[in-house]
């Protein structure tokens, strides 16, 4: 059903390493070519290495050079190299069919029924090839019995040609001073790099028409916020697309936007546990809150006022709008409170490229704290080491005036949100996250604090680091809380009945019926949200955009 639905003949985004959905990049046919140059150079070469991130493709690749290998070539595929030295050397004789009658647990006889059967190999013209999947798993022991395999020669070139597969990690282990001897023969070595955003999209265009698809049904926004989320790597892209495609067929879509691919992508990838933050000694934590607190000065206050009364402004039209006709949905507010001269002013800070940014990311060590300790700055909230752990934790009541929200969502909708947001970006090894406060923003760029102090980068750089997630604060009722749907009742459905629909004493205790349903559609569909008439944290953040109370972003000149 799901394949009619999209006029597909099979399954395009299966994670298995079938030849015919095979999409060869640049970075791909390089380390292909590697492949073909070891086994070409037959007995003259060393050891071949190919490693590369898990899911970029390494094993694909494998599959592909079985199939280009010439007529006269035998290969000896080990694919669980979980295996001691001896057990490795029994799967090598079994993959190449040697007799092992009697040699079974014996090292000396396996290696001279081996040495016998590629001595028979080599006078029939034939070439031996061994290559190891997963060989960062080999251990110290087993990768020495496979140096030793190289041993096997005549006087004039080598019986054996060896290819090593794997991750990162083999690198590491083989940069070992105990696996040196080994390391110096290897004379091919190829790092295999995740797809940038333009071989992303071409690799799921690829797949789609190879499954027999006409009609893409990925928006350019979903497109480029699923690289984001698999950070190219072949695998993830096919467990989210085709999780995306469920999705799709579950709500009766033919396109995919920003939005259900995001919701994809949370519920197939795996949750990462909130890092801890690692505290700073007392007195550095005294002087960074001495520097937020200056920032904070120089930054939020000198136009707070002006802030406030713009947003009185705002509040006062929208009620009349609402009152006049309570179905109608009010004009969406000015994005950004507008700062004056003086105030870009102390808007300075460093603008950094894309690569000092990764840098400065690189080394980003206070677990968060300097991010955490400005969001409460920014609401005049308590910045104690007690008070940063708790918010830290992020529950949904924060205090009895602030609440504390979680989402998921792209830099544009951040913008309509018109408030500080603590973001999660990509360290550039990304095996961890980096937390930053977007408290600017503009058509071009974005500022930011860190631990290192503010910061201006282009809004590319922040939206590939970006891995779309963000945490706010949000000033609200102590008896408010969200999500909110058909049918709840209480003091919750009667303060959003009186902000959405006008109504505040006539229809007090009533529930959450389906003309408040229809107006929290209208403002989620005004504001680039799922249109479900849910009214969760993100509804609540769009319809909090315009109130005078709080921080709000910085426009930043374009």
């Amino acid at each position: 059903m799901v394949f009619e639905h999209y006029g597909l003949r099979e399954a395009p985004f299966s994670i298995t390493p079938d030849p015919r959905f095979v999409f060869l990049s640049e970075r791909h046919r390089d380390a292909l070519a590697h492949l073909l140059f070891g086994v070409g150079q037959g007995g003259g070469s060393g050891f071949v290495q190919l490693t590369g991130e898990v899911g970029t493709g390494k094993t694909t690749l494998s599959r592909l050079l079985l199939e280009q290998l010439p007529e006269n070539t035998r290969v000896a595929l080990i694919l669980n190299p979980l295996l001691s030295p001896i057990e490795l050397l029994q799967s090598i004789c079994e993959e190449l069919h040697v007799d092992l009658d009697g040699r079974h647990g014996n090292l000396k006889a396996l290696v001279d029924a081996l040495n016998a059967h590629l001595l028979e190999a080599y006078a029939a013209g034939l070439r031996v090839v061994l290559i190891i999947d997963e060989a960062q798993n080999l251990s110290t022991d087993a990768l020495e019995q496979v140096r030793l395999l190289t041993n096997l020669e005549t006087p004039t070139q080598k019986l054996l040609q060896i290819i090593l597969l794997g991750q990162p990690e083999l690198r590491e282990k083989l940069a070992r001073p105990e696996l040196r001897q080994l390391a110096q023969r290897i004379t091919a070595r190829y790092h295999l790099e995740p797809l940038d955003a333009d071989e992303s999209a071409a690799y799921l265009r690829h797949r789609y028409a190879v499954a027999g698809g006409t009609r893409f049904p990925f928006t350019p926004a979903a497109l480029r916020q699923l690289h984001r989320h698999a950070g190219g790597v072949p695998r993830l892209l096919n467990v989210i697309a085709e999780r995306s495609l469920l999705a799709g067929y579950a709500r009766n879509r033919q396109q995919i936007d920003e939005l259900l691919l995001d919701e994809s992508a949370a519920e197939v990838l795996p949750r990462r546990a909130a890092s801890r933050l690692r505290m700073q000694p007392r007195w550095l934590a005294a002087l960074a809150a001495g520097l937020l607190a200056l920032t904070v000065v120089l930054v939020w206050h000198p136009w707070s006022r002006g802030v406030a009364a713009a947003g009185a402004a705002r509040a006062d039209d929208s009620v009349s709008a609402k009152q006049g006709n309570a179905t109608e949905p009010t004009p969406a507010p000015p994005l950004f409170a507008q700062p004056t001269a003086a105030q870009k002013a102390s808007l300075a800070a460093p603008t950094l490229d894309a690569g000092a940014f990764a840098q400065l990311l690189s080394g980003e060590t206070d677990g968060g704290t300097t991010a955490w300790m400005a969001m409460l700055a920014h609401w005049n909230a308590p910045t104690a080491e007690s008070d940063i752990q708790a918010a830290a934790r992020c529950p949904l009541r924060l205090s009895s005036t602030l609440m504390c929200i979680n989402g998921r969502a792209g830099i544009s909708q951040l913008a309509r949100f018109n408030r500080p947001v603590l973001l999660q970006l990509h360290a550039p090894d990304r095996r961890r996250r980096v937390l930053a406060l977007l408290v600017g923003l503009g058509s071009r760029n974005a500022r930011l604090l860190l631990a290192g102090g503010p910061v201006m980068v282009d809004r590319g750089t922040l939206e590939s680091a970006y891995d779309g997630r963000y945490t706010a604060l949000l000033g609200a009722p102590d008896f408010l809380s969200v999500p909110l749907r058909r049918g709840d009742l209480g003091a919750s459905v009667d303060w959003l009945r009186q902000r959405l629909l006008a109504k505040a004493t006539t229809d007090s205790g009533a529930p959450f019926d389906a003309a408040l349903a229809a107006a929290v559609t209208t403002l989620q569909a005004r504001s680039g949200l799922r249109s479900d008439g849910v009214f969760g944290g993100d509804t609540l953040l769009m319809l909090s955009a315009d109130d005078a109370a709080g921080p709000h972003l910085q426009r930043l000149p374009d």
